[in-house]
């Protein structure tokens, strides 16, 4: 699970992985729009949250917490684009290991909204390797 600046409205969920076992891998592009301020602001958060499908409900496994502004400003020199490893935190006793996701800054876009024009920029945030 996926959200972005704490707001449940952002919120995106990927397909339940059924292969990978100790190793999932979601291949699952999920796409934001961002206004710019969020950009510009440390405390703009995207949470990602690990589970575990289980049939007598779902069990919590970790999660990373990374700053948008990071994010951009790591990708920013190399084109808007990067691929990333953060150890999953705040899990079980056997929760070990890290998340690697590839995430993209698109083209920034003005929308036009009762005269206001408000500068958007698309992030894309996929998981080519999965967790490790």
């Amino acid at each position: 699970m996926v959200v972005i600046g704490g707001n449940e409205k952002t919120e995106k969920r990927t397909p339940v992985d059924k292969h990978g076992q100790t190793n999932p891998a979601w291949n699952c592009t999920m796409k934001y729009s961002i206004s710019e301020p969020w950009l510009q602001h440390h405390g703009t958060m995207v949470v990602i949250k690990l589970y575990c499908k289980r049939k007598l409900g779902d069990r919590y496994i970790g999660e990373i917490h990374q700053s948008l502004k990071q994010l951009f400003d790591y990708a920013y020199p190399m084109g808007g684009s990067a691929v990333v490893h953060f150890p999953v935190q705040i899990g079980s006793a056997e929760s070990q290991g890290q998340l690697c996701f590839s995430y993209r800054f698109g083209e920034k876009v003005a929308i036009e909204k009762l005269m206001l024009a408000e500068s958007i920029a698309s992030f894309l945030l996929t998981s080519p390797h999965g967790a490790t």
